[in-house]
């Protein structure tokens, strides 16, 4: 394979110019030759190797002449931190969402109805977590199929009524009527009074 550069620790180029010096934080990008050597020994750690990536994963533009891109593989015992982002700043826990018969902590990714921890599926979480996120707001089953398994989910309706007959059956014959079939439509959580 052509144009494979591995840095050394001893390997050295010529410093960037402070206009060229990037953010440590920021990634630059630049239109290169595809005879043409990028200035990467200074972003790389010592042992990097890059080489071309290969044309099929690069997009094309009408009218331009190909793009020339590269991958750098970084040995996972050299990686450094240091030119990694900060840490974000930790986002407030969310808070517990329910009534008063029906918890969700989504943090801990529990449910319980009436202090009754539920022993729910991925999926079926998921689904109560939704429709007690929005109640009386009418949800269709493909936009429960959509929201909850995903744009991906090969299935129709029929998976949304299985797993609401499950959620209802795990909720108990006191607390079943909370979630309320629209006929032709789909479903709507109506919390208890």
């Amino acid at each position: 394979m052509t144009n494979v550069r591995s840095m050394t620790a001893g390997s050295t180029t010529a410093p960037l110019s402070p206009l060229t010096t990037p953010h440590p934080n920021r990634h630059r990008l630049r239109a290169v030759s595809p005879d043409e050597v990028p200035p990467v020994a200074e972003l790389l750690n010592s042992g990097a190797t890059w080489l071309p990536a290969p044309q099929h994963s690069l997009p094309a533009l009408p009218g331009q002449p190909p793009m020339v891109g590269y991958l750098v593989l970084v040995p996972a015992d050299q990686a450094t931190t240091a030119t990694a982002p900060p840490p974000a700043a930790q986002p407030e826990a969310p808070a517990p969402t329910g009534d008063a018969i029906v918890r969700i902590d989504p943090e801990q990714r529990t449910a319980q109805v009436l202090g009754r921890p539920l022993d729910l599926t991925y999926l079926e979480f998921e689904l109560l977590a939704h429709l007690v996120a929005h109640p009386h707001r009418v949800h269709t089953r493909d936009q429960l199929v959509t929201t909850v398994w995903g744009y991906g989910h090969v299935g129709d309706g029929r998976t949304v009524d299985v797993h609401v007959a499950r959620l209802r059956r795990k909720l108990g014959v006191e607390h079943r009527s909370s979630i309320v079939t629209v006929r032709r439509v789909g479903y709507k959580y109506v919390p208890s009074a």
